[in-house]
């Protein structure tokens, strides 16, 4: 007789599905949001077509902070413009595609009740988070030496 693996991931409760139901939709959210706004042929300052300021540290320094052009990356995104997402900012073409893998993992711990492959989630938020700071640093840095 053959028994069933045991299920692999932390097992979440309802508030645990509720959050992951929360951050899948927000996700989804800034996807729609970003299909909606027409990237900025400069490369960065999209987001001032949602009505926010024009980045504080570029006019401070004539230098572009480590955010700038994210939101420009995620319009391109969107559109399949991979390249001018790239160009617009690296890491945010990089937080675009963790974003994307993240949607179905999020749909997936939802319906399992358990976070999907994930025993810890610290660890692997860490990485996450750690890289992607990583590479926006790097950007940044490059920037600035350009």
């Amino acid at each position: 007789m053959t028994t069933c693996p045991e299920p692999v991931g932390l097992p979440v409760g309802s508030t645990g599905r509720l959050v992951l139901t929360a951050v899948g939709t927000l996700l989804l959210s800034g996807f729609l949001l970003a299909a909606q706004l027409e990237p900025d042929p400069r490369g960065y300052g999209t987001h001032q077509r949602l009505g926010l300021p024009e980045c504080s540290f570029r006019t401070l320094f004539s230098r572009p902070c480590p955010g700038c052009g994210m939101t420009t990356s995620f319009a391109h995104f969107v559109r399949g413009q991979w390249l001018a997402s790239a160009r617009a900012n690296p890491a945010g073409l990089m937080m675009a595609v963790m974003c994307v893998a993240f949607l179905p993992w999020c749909g997936v711990s939802v319906w399992l009740g358990r976070l999907w492959w994930v025993d810890d989630p610290w660890p692997v938020l860490a990485w996450l988070l750690g890289g992607w700071g990583a590479a926006g640093l790097m950007v940044w840095v490059v920037r600035w030496v350009l």
